[in-house]
């Protein structure tokens, strides 16, 4: 049982782009790498299956915030942790179930201690403290497990956010003792990654990195970007927190984002991504390809028969044509949403796992430039 191991093999010689690998206790993770998002320990319309064989993901997220209240901890435990409840067994990330509280921006209360909400379920009371989100994500019992953090609104000025920013670093070092304090469950290491604040202020953002790498953490997170900020105001903060961060640890950009949103990032230097869009896109008639955005529900694909994506690696997009799935998703048929989310998945694993092998091969940067071009296109 060893923890967390992170080994970079390739850095672009044009762009801060890296490959690398990282070792859990349940496998290993290729670097770039896009997460699908598993909210309540399954991703929307996809089965585990499909997420093995068609999407080929390496790792999932689960969310403690909606784990906690459904099916909740109890249950969890019993059945010996997310792993063994949803039979999945490869790696999993939880992130602190943070964002999604202050999120619920009418029905919480901050304070030092922690976080008071109420359940967007059935109105019940809850706490969320630095303390029993930890121990709440050890009976989860994903492989990397998140700090719990305030994410300040965009945009918030610098008072606000350095205020939020310091909350985040004192629950921080609670999350941090509150680890130390107690034991693995269920027999192999968890790893927690501490998340950079500090909004779009370059001195807070600056200083939050300090503060994180201090931590000697397996990994480090990058949170607070892309929630609603302009994009160019994104790559910027996260340039800026990558050059600040440790080259030895796995960076991890939360919550981004588009297509071309990632190959930017990754050339920026970012190693992990998770994002709703293809899952929430692809429910909503938008499918990302080789060959640019399509929305499906558009009546030039109504006897389109061709394949729905012969440019990447997954059975589904070469399978079904464009045709089809436009007939599923304008009779709401549940297929389409099936359909339509896998090829989304795959093609976003694709795209990352074509960004890595062109690190290795050390031409990414006109690669990713041509790319980002044609991904934009609507077709």
């Amino acid at each position: 049982m060893a923890s967390l191991y992170f080994q970079l093999h390739n850095t672009d010689k044009n762009s801060k782009a890296r490959a690398g690998t990282i070792t859990t206790d349940h496998g290993e993770i290729f670097t770039p790498v896009f997460m699908p998002v598993g909210t309540a320990g399954s991703v929307k319309a996809v089965s585990q299956q499909q997420l093995i064989n068609d999407v080929k993901a390496d790792i999932i997220l689960g969310n403690t915030y909606h784990l906690y209240l459904r099916p909740g901890t109890g249950e969890l435990e019993e059945a010996g942790g997310l792993h063994q409840f949803m039979n999945w067994q490869k790696p999993i990330l939880t992130d602190s179930g943070g964002y999604q509280v202050f999120s619920l921006a009418a029905n919480r209360k901050i304070n030092e201690e922690g976080v008071t909400f109420q359940s967007h379920i059935d109105g019940s009371r809850h706490i969320f403290t630095p303390e029993n989100v930890m121990d709440t994500q050890r009976i989860i019992g994903a492989d990397i497990i998140m700090a719990f953090d305030e994410c300040p609104p965009y945009p918030s000025d610098h008072f606000y956010t350095r205020t939020s920013m310091e909350l985040t670093h004192r629950w921080l070092d609670r999350c941090i003792q509150r680890l130390d304090e107690t034991e693995i469950k269920y027999g192999y290491t968890q790893n927690l990654f501490p998340i950079v604040q500090g909004g779009t202020f370059a001195d807070l953002r600056t200083h939050s990195c300090q503060f994180v790498s201090s931590k000697n953490a397996a990994g480090n997170a990058i949170g607070g970007l892309s929630v609603g900020e302009p994009e160019e105001t994104m790559y910027e903060f996260t340039e800026l927190c990558c050059d600040n961060l440790p080259a030895d640890r796995p960076r991890y950009l939360m919550g981004v984002g588009t297509p071309w949103n990632i190959l930017e990032c990754i050339a920026l230097g970012i190693d992990m991504f998770d994002c709703v869009m293809p899952t929430r896109n692809g429910r909503n008639a938008m499918l990302f390809t080789s060959n640019g955005v399509i929305n499906i529900d558009n009546k030039k694909w109504e006897k389109d028969f061709s394949s729905i994506d012969n440019g990447i690696d997954c059975e589904f997009s070469h399978y079904y044509s464009k045709a089809y799935l436009r007939h599923l998703t304008k009779s709401k048929e549940i297929l389409g949403l099936t359909i339509a989310s896998v090829h989304n998945l795959a093609f976003y694993i694709w795209l990352v796992t074509q960004a890595r092998l062109h690190i290795i091969a050390g031409d990414f940067l006109s690669w990713k430039n041509e790319m980002v071009e044609v991904l934009k296109k609507r077709l």
